[in-house]
């Protein structure tokens, strides 16, 4: 597969459902700031009239309903996370309504909202339409917190990613970038630069730290990557049997990979 070829947005965002139990357990949880600050900007309070953006398994919506975020609107276009979502709402009795549609094209009214989420997901939306949707839907004076967990920190050395950047080249990437290109999350003067012509004013934050993954979770996060979930079964056991190899006989089953969470908040 040609290594420059980018995953179709539309074709990515079903790409993570097929175990969405194994996504919730190796995905990292967001720092706890990110919330804080969405609180003390007085984005997010008790109650809040909340949309969030492709939550696939609630890592960031457990949270938002803990905050306050009722009613609760959830646009997830993959089905597979829908039983996950329902129980986590319905078990917090929060009013809550769940659209199986891309965000693009679901059918939610303008200026319904006083808080729209991305929790990792905004990259596989277009910029500059997402943003325009958004000034749609938010009532005057709302705000949208877009947020990211990126294995990645800009400039510290990452041996796992070093040691398998061979097994993965030949992956196409998601829109987030290639692991040789800036990341879309982190790309801060071009995300700035589309609030802004949006009609928006940012507030950027983020902070740097690492997770620590032993060979089983860590293969449970890689199957959930987009560019080895879009793969043929056969080739994506080969390529997660070579990680894990990778990861047992380098790093003796334990890896630490870096990560950057970052919050884009618009106003």
């Amino acid at each position: 597969m040609d290594p420059s070829e980018h995953i179709a947005r539309h074709e990515g965002r079903r790409l993570f459902g097929s175990d969405p139990q194994a996504y919730d357990d190796a995905r990292p949880d967001y720092p706890q700031w990110i919330f804080d600050q969405l609180v003390d900007r007085k984005a997010l309070r008790n109650p809040t009239s909340t949309l969030e953006v492709g939550p696939g398994s609630g890592l960031a919506t457990r949270r938002l309903i803990e905050l306050g975020a009722r009613p609760l609107t959830l646009i997830e276009p993959d089905q597979r996370f829908l039983p996950q979502l329902e129980r986590l709402t319905q078990g917090a009795d929060v009013p809550n309504t769940i659209i199986c549609e891309s965000f693009e094209d679901c059918d939610v009214a303008d200026r319904s909202f006083e808080l729209v989420v991305g929790a990792t997901a905004f990259h596989w939306i277009n910029p500059a339409v997402g943003l325009r949707r958004i000034r749609q839907l938010l009532v005057p004076g709302g705000k949208a917190a877009l947020f990211w967990n990126v294995f990645q920190v800009l400039g510290r050395p990452d041996p796992f990613h070093d040691a398998t950047s061979e097994v993965l080249s030949s992956l196409s990437v998601s829109p987030s970038g290639a692991p040789d290109q800036m990341p879309f999350a982190l790309d801060r003067h071009r995300r700035e630069a589309e609030a802004r012509q949006a009609g928006f004013t940012v507030e950027y934050s983020e902070s740097q730290w690492s997770e620590r993954y032993d060979t089983q979770r860590l293969i449970r996060l890689y199957s959930s990557f987009s560019g080895i979930a879009e793969l043929p079964s056969t080739e994506r056991r080969e390529v997660l049997k070579q990680l894990s190899e990778i990861a047992n006989l380098q790093f003796d089953g334990k890896v630490e990979r870096n990560v950057t969470s970052c919050l884009y908040l618009l106003s």
